[in-house]
Parts: structure tokens; C-alpha cells; sequence
């Protein structure tokens, strides 16, 4: 009986449709950024361990993580509540304010990254791929802005259709450069192997380098700033009976894609390469592509390299800035009803467009070096929301009452006790060379 009521009830489930496979590229390009050309080096530095690690732990971290996130904003009352609504049902009016600032801080410095970014790239490719001069930054950066921003004024959908185009090339190009380095791989990963890992990572032990790889997992595959979208949008689609069970879905399948993509590519740049090749890649700051280059004399992977790091920053921009969006209006909806006033959705978003706008064409057009640290400084914030402030929802909120007791959520506590001690650990040693060199440069 049981049976014939589960098969009753799977009969009435909707079938995929065309906007979740929308959906499903959007969280891949919202987390697949330029940041893919960093991680082979970051991960393959330390030899095959690490590697492996973030082969078993990229799934079941990546998804569990996320799909609890997607059920706490789920469990709103409001059908059209995002994350920064929820916060305030769930932890009252004082908590969900903080938590509302802190969510805009952890994703807000991203999208200035990815302004300057895209800009650098550019600048790069028109003088040194096809030898023009380029026009002047101040105007580049205002051109490259304003044209994400123009698709960001035209709409959510519109955002969602341009981010899921946008994969594709970026998914071709990076499986074919993996495909590509494939007559050049060697054995060496396998056999330059060790546990003390003093051969492969310098003074830093192999547990030194499994512990702080696991930050680079969560922000490999970090696509938070969209899951809140991706909560509202649905539960509007299929309503309150099928919503949990299709996001789950839908998360589910980006992020299989994700890891089987991206841990082919990087398997395939680290195999091409030995330990310490990657270390000297490291040591020069620079993408794997543009090292590849060098390394093997090719032309073709020096000139599409800028090409898929802009594809990359590009959809990941639009990505970052619909979480952002989030934020600003929640932090600003809740300072007006302080005073007793309200806005207009409309006119909050037109608000919201503008100021992310202005704020990332100055900041393109200045090109600070400290952009960095202040990226950094938002891991360990973004790791809590993603991580431990879901797992505590789901143990205080009697909606959430029905996932307690899940194996998984005592491996993503455990998982996020970890990325966030070893992000704390990264920001520290930032902070640090930060005062450093400004003690260097003031003479003190």
C-alpha cells in the first residue's frame, strides 16, 4: 500500500523542463569562474593526496552543503522570501540584520574582483594577443561594466538565459584543453608521492596541505549567491509540493557536472606537469594556462586562455551580483522600516543597479591590490553561511525538524569546522604579509 502511494505521488512529480536545465548551468557558472585557472596549481602543488581528497570530498561537500542552504531559504513562510527574509523569521529582527550585512560582504567584494578581472583581461589580450593599444581604462572598464550591467537591467530571466549560454563554450573549451594535454601527461604525480610531503610543498606538511585544501574545495565550487534565486524562482514555478525535491535535483546535477569537468581538467593540467613545476607556477602567480603556454610553447592555449577566463568572470559576475542584489535590498528594506518607511521593488532594484555599477567601474578603473585580502576576508563569513548557519536552522526550526538526524549534516559541520578554521588561518597569514609590506614601504 505503501508503495502504490509512493508511485501515486512520483506519477504527479514534474518532469525536467527547459528552465531547470537553465537553472542547473547558471549554478555552474556562478561557481565555475576564473578561480578554475588557479586551482590545478593550488590543489597539484601538494602531489596526488590533495588531488584525490578533493576527487572523494568535492560532491558530497559541494551538494549536501548547498542543498541545505536551498531548504533553509525553502523554509520561509513568504513564497517570494529570499535568504535575507528568512534570516529575520528564523533568528528575529537583530540576528537577521547582521546576518543580512555579513551575507552582502561575503559576496559584494567578489563582484568587484570579477569587475577588475575582466578588465585586466582585456587589457591583456588587446596588447599582447592582438597587439593594439587599448583605450583608456577608465572608458574600457565603463564599456565592460555597463554591458553586464545591461543584461542585469533587463531582468532575472534574461540573466539566468545569458549565464546558461555562456557555460557551454567555457564547458567545450575546458574539456577540450584537458583532451588536449593528454599526449603530454607523465607518471610523476604518481611517483613523486609522499606523507610527510616535505619534497612537494616546501616547510608544509602533507596534513598542512589536506587541511587548508579544503577552502579551496568550498570556493571552487561556491554557488550560494545564486541558491536563493534559485529557492524563490522554483517554489513560484511548482509551489510548496515539489519545490524541496526539484531544487534538490537541480543542485544535484550542476554539481555532478561541476566535479567531472573540472577535476578532469585539473587532473589532466597536474598530470602534464610535475610537483614542482606547479610550485614554480605558484611561486610566479599565475594561471595555469598562462603557464602551460611557457611551458610547452603553444600559441593556442596562450590565446585562448584570456578568452575563457573572460567567458568565466563574465558569467560569474552576473552570478555574484544577483546574491548581491539580495543583500543590498534586504540591508536597505530593513534600515527604511526602521524609520518607518518603505520603497518599491522596482525602484530598490534600479537603486541596487546603480550603486553595483558605479561601485565596480570605480574599482575596475583604480585596480587596487588590495582587492585580494579583501576577498579573503569574506571566505570565512560566506563559509558559516553556507556551512554551520543551515546545519543550526535545521536544529532549531521546527519546519526543518524532518532533516535532523542526517549523516550529512554532522560531515558538513565537520566540513565547515574545517574551511573555516583553515580560512581564518589563510586571511591571518594575508593580514600579515599586508602590514608587512606596508611596514616595508612607510620605512618602519
Amino acid at each position: 500500500m505503501n508503495n502504490e502511494k509512493k508511485l501515486n505521488a512520483d506519477s504527479k512529480m514534474p518532469k525536467w523542463r527547459a528552465s531547470d536545465t537553465a537553472w542547473m548551468l547558471s549554478l555552474y557558472g556562478t561557481a565555475i569562474g576564473a578561480g578554475v585557472l588557479f586551482l590545478p596549481i593550488n590543489a597539484g602543488a601538494g602531489g596526488l593526496l590533495p588531488l584525490l581528497v578533493m576527487l572523494i570530498l568535492a560532491f558530497p561537500m559541494t551538494f549536501f552543503a548547498h542543498r541545505a542552504l536551498c531548504r533553509f531559504v525553502l523554509s520561509g513562510k513568504s513564497s517570494d522570501g529570499d535568504i535575507t527574509v528568512v534570516v529575520e523569521e528564523a533568528f528575529g529582527r537583530t540576528a537577521g540584520n547582521w546576518i543580512t550585512v555579513l551575507y552582502f560582504f561575503a559576496i559584494y567584494p567578489i563582484l568587484l574582483v570579477y569587475s577588475v578581472g575582466i578588465t585586466n583581461t582585456v587589457i591583456d589580450f588587446m596588447q599582447y594577443q592582438l597587439s593594439m593599444t587599448p583605450p583608456p581604462r577608465v572608458l574600457l572598464s565603463f564599456i565592460l561594466v555597463g554591458a553586464l550591467m545591461l543584461i542585469v537591467h533587463l531582468g532575472e530571466n534574461l540573466i539566468i538565459k545569458v549565464m546558461s549560454v555562456l557555460v557551454f563554450p567555457f564547458i567545450v573549451v575546458l574539456m577540450i584543453l584537458g583532451l588536449f594535454l593528454i599526449p603530454e601527461w607523465n607518471g610523476v604525480l604518481f611517483t613523486d608521492f609522499s606523507w610527510s610531503g616535505s619534497t612537494l610543498v616546501g616547510s608544509q606538511g602533507i596534513w598542512m596541505t589536506l587541511w587548508l585544501v579544503i577552502p579551496v574545495m568550498v570556493f571552487a565550487f561556491n554557488h550560494s549567491p545564486i541558491i536563493s534565486s534559485l529557492a524563490v524562482a522554483k517554489r513560484k514555478e511548482y509551489g510548496e509540493q515539489h519545490v524541496e525535491y526539484k531544487c534538490s535535483r537541480i543542485i544535484a546535477a550542476s554539481n555532478i557536472m561541476m566535479v567531472v569537468t573540472v577535476m578532469f581538467f585539473v587532473f589532466s593540467c597536474a598530470l602534464c606537469l610535475t610537483p614542482a613545476e606547479l610550485l614554480e607556477a605558484k611561486a610566479q602567480n599565475i594561471s595555469i594556462l598562462s603557464y602551460l603556454s611557457k611551458r610547452f610553447d603553444s600559441p593556442v592555449i596562450e590565446y585562448i586562455g584570456p578568452i575563457i577566463a573572460f567567458v568565466a568572470m563574465a558569467k560569474s559576475f552576473l552570478g555574484h551580483y544577483l546574491g548581491g542584489k539580495e543583500g543590498f535590498n534586504g540591508m536597505v528594506n530593513k534600515a527604511l522600516r526602521s524609520k518607518g518607511k518603505t520603497i518599491t521593488q522596482k525602484k530598490l532594484d534600479n537603486i541596487a543597479a546603480l550603486f553595483m555599477f558605479v561601485t565596480a567601474w570605480i574599482i575596475a578603473t583604480l585596480n587596487p591590490s588590495i582587492l585580494g585580502l579583501i576577498e579573503s576576508l569574506g571566505g570565512p563569513v560566506l563559509a558559516i553561511i553556507l556551512f554551520l548557519m543551515p546545519m543550526y536552522a535545521i536544529h532549531k526550526l521546527p519546519v526543518l525538524a524532518k532533516y535532523r538526524g542526517k549523516l550529512s549534516n554532522t560531515f558538513i559541520v565537520i566540513m565547515g569546522l574545517i574551511a573555516i578554521s583553515a580560512a581564518v588561518y589563510l586571511v591571518s597569514g594575508s593580514i600579515y604579509t599586508a602590514i608587512c609590506n606596508l611596514q616595508a614601504y612607510l620605512g618602519l
